[in-house]
C-alpha cells in the first residue's frame, strides 16, 4: 500500500477514533462527569484519534488528510441510529453521499510533491504570527455581531487554528524523521499545541444561542481549507491535471461543504431532539 492508501487508512481511523470518542464524553456527561473507567476510555479515544492523525499527516498531503477529518461527521449518522434507535433519512444519506464524492475526488487528484519544502525557522514563526493575527481579527469580530454571526466566526477562528495546527505538525513531523529530534523547531512544537488548544477552547466557545448546526459546519469546512491552501504555499503541495484539476478541487470542495453542512443540520436536529448532545456535536473535527 503506497503512501495515499497510510493516509487514507489511517485518517478513517483517526476519524472513527474521535466520533467512538464523543459517545463516551456523552456517556460521561450523562453520569454527571462520574467514574474514572469513562474519564479514562474518553480519553484513551480521543488520544488515539490525534495520535493517527498525527501518523497520517506523515503519509499524506495535509489537503487530504484534513479533508477525510470531516468523516467524523459521517460516522456519527450510524452512531446515531443505533443510540437513538431512529432511521437514517433519505437527506441524510444524500449529505453523506455528497461528502463521499467530494471527499472521493479530492483524494483522486491530491499530489505529494517531488520535492516536499521544508518549513523551520523563521518561516513556522511567521505563519504562526499571521495565524495568531488572523485569528484574533476573527475572534474580537465575533463580539461585534449578533449570535450567529458570532458562533460563525468565532468557528471560524477555530477552523484556522486546528487547520494550521495540523500544518505545523507536518513540519514538526518532518523535521524529525529528516534530522531527529534536535532539529525541531521550538516555536513550531509550541505553536502546535498552542493552536491546537486555543482551536478546541474557540471551538466550544462558538456553541451558544445560535445553535450546533452553524459552529459545526464552518469548523469543519474552514479547518480543510485553510489547511489545504497553506499547505500548497508551504509544502509545495498540489493537484493532477494543472488547471482543469484546480477546477475539480473547487467543485469538490463545494459538494464536501455542501455535504458537510447537511450532517451538522442532522447532527443539531437529532440533539434537539432527545434533548442531549449528539455524538458530532460533542467531536471536535480537529483532524
Amino acid at each position: 500500500m503506497g503512501s495515499l492508501g497510510w493516509a487514507v487508512a489511517f485518517s478513517v481511523l483517526s476519524a472513527a477514533s474521535y466520533a467512538v470518542a464523543a459517545v463516551a464524553q456523552e456517556r460521561l456527561a450523562e453520569h454527571g462527569q462520574r467514574g474514572w473507567s469513562r474519564w479514562a476510555v474518553a480519553l484513551l479515544l480521543t488520544g488515539g484519534g490525534v495520535a493517527l492523525h498525527v501518523v497520517a499527516l506523515n503519509f499524506g498531503t495535509v489537503a487530504v488528510v484534513q479533508a477525510l477529518g470531516t468523516l467524523t461527521l459521517l460516522f456519527a449518522l450510524p452512531i446515531a441510529a443505533v443510540r437513538l434507535h431512529t432511521p437514517i433519512g433519505r437527506a441524510a444519506w444524500i449529505d453523506a453521499l455528497l461528502t463521499v464524492v467530494g471527499l472521493a475526488l479530492i483524494l483522486s487528484l491530491s499530489v505529494e510533491a517531488d520535492s516536499p519544502r521544508q518549513l523551520g525557522e523563521p518561516g513556522d514563526r511567521y505563519l504562526a504570527l499571521i495565524t495568531l493575527g488572523a485569528v484574533a481579527v476573527l475572534a474580537l469580530g465575533a463580539w461585534s455581531g449578533g449570535p450567529r454571526v458570532r458562533s460563525v466566526l468565532l468557528a471560524a477562528a477555530a477552523g484556522t487554528a486546528f487547520g494550521i495546527s495540523s500544518v505545523l505538525s507536518k513540519a514538526v513531523l518532518a523535521a524529525v524523521t529528516d534530522g531527529g529530534v534536535r532539529t525541531v523547531s521550538p516555536v513550531g512544537a509550541i505553536a502546535v499545541l498552542v493552536f491546537a488548544t486555543g482551536g478546541y477552547l474557540l471551538s466550544q466557545l462558538s456553541y451558544g444561542r445560535a445553535g450546533m448546526a452553524a459552529p459545526l459546519a464552518t469548523v469543519s469546512v474552514s479547518n480543510p481549507i485553510v489547511a489545504a491552501i497553506v499547505g500548497v504555499v508551504v509544502f509545495g503541495e498540489g493537484f493532477r491535471f494543472g488547471l482543469p484539476g484546480l477546477l475539480v478541487i473547487a467543485f469538490a470542495a463545494v459538494i464536501m461543504t455542501l455535504g458537510v453542512i447537511g450532517l451538522a443540520r442532522h447532527a443539531e436536529t437529532r440533539s434537539s431532539s432527545d434533548g442531549s448532545t449528539d455524538p458530532a456535536t460533542r467531536a471536535d473535527i480537529t483532524a
